[in-house]
């Protein structure tokens, strides 16, 4: 399936099928800023923030990342997984140059299934191979109970709406 979404107002084709609310997420495994495979199960019994985003050297991915990190930083049982096609070093040169410690980095580079998987596949224009933005929120038995594929790559998640469903 393939589903289109706007960079600067121009279209682009997403692959794959976003999850939605009472969908089961699918497992993964992405690499850590350790070069470490991490699986879904590793946050087994969390709930998970999943804020997937093209790069982390772009300000609208940048602030996402900080965003997040300030609001879900103190939520119970939550851990915020920030995924991307990143490699992992330049995920962890950013956080620690924003002293950024409530969010988990996460990179696509090895697993690139996941952008399918997960319906965030950019199939053409410039971030071509690079992750759509959405966001994900599952409960803590791995159910989804929020997402949305953002309809301008170059502008921000509803936050609001992410996190309402964590209250």
């Amino acid at each position: 399936m393939t589903q289109t979404v706007q960079m600067k107002g121009n279209p682009v084709s997403v692959a794959g099928q976003l999850p939605k609310a009472g969908d089961s997420a699918k497992a993964f495994t992405l690499v850590a800023k350790d070069l470490s495979d991490v699986t879904l199960s590793t946050y087994a019994g969390k709930r998970k923030v999943l804020n997937i985003f093209p790069s982390v050297d772009t300000s609208v991915c940048a602030t996402s990342v900080r965003t997040f990190n300030q609001r879900v930083g103190d939520v119970d049982n939550t851990v915020v997984l920030c995924i991307s096609a990143d490699l992992p070093f330049a995920q962890a040169r950013f956080c620690g140059a924003e002293g950024l410690d409530h969010v988990v980095t996460l990179s696509t580079f090895r697993n690139p299934e996941f952008k399918q998987n997960y319906g965030v596949d950019i199939q053409d224009g410039p971030l071509k191979g690079l992750t759509a933005r959405a966001v994900v929120v599952l409960d803590a038995n791995d159910n989804v109970i929020y997402s949305e594929l953002v309809k301008e790559i170059s502008t921000e998640p509803d936050y609001d709406a992410a996190l309402a469903v964590l209250k």
